[in-house]
């Protein structure tokens, strides 16, 4: 990579270790929440980034399937995914895939991470 350290990921998590640990003590109870509400914020964006593009490999598994998003939705709907059709496997995995790619980022603790 051609950027000069620190890179954003780690800035990012200076900043809120800043935040958390330095500045947030300092605040007057009553912004306290929206201190760690931005906290938060920070590290969503952080595992966001960390974790990559992978809408373009379920979009084409998706695409594969049943068409563009509102098409696999309307599909699944009909029951054309139901268990026991022949593509209900690959269905499964497909919604799978995406749940525990928004889960590892906005909510890792339900993955048993973080």
């Amino acid at each position: 990579m051609l950027r000069e350290p620190p890179e954003g990921l780690d800035l990012l998590a200076t900043a809120r270790d800043v935040l958390l640990n330095e500045l947030l003590p300092a605040l007057p109870p009553d912004k306290a929440f929206a201190a760690r509400m931005v906290a938060n914020a920070m590290a969503i964006a952080g595992r966001e980034a960390a974790q990559g593009a992978w809408e373009p490999d379920v979009l084409a598994r998706m695409t594969a399937l049943a068409g563009a998003p509102r098409a696999f939705a309307a599909a699944i709907r009909t029951g054309r995914f139901d268990p026991g059709s022949a593509d209900h496997a690959q269905a499964a995995a497909l919604l799978d895939d995406m749940t525990r790619a928004r889960c590892a980022v906005s909510a890792p603790r339900a993955l048993g991470k973080g």
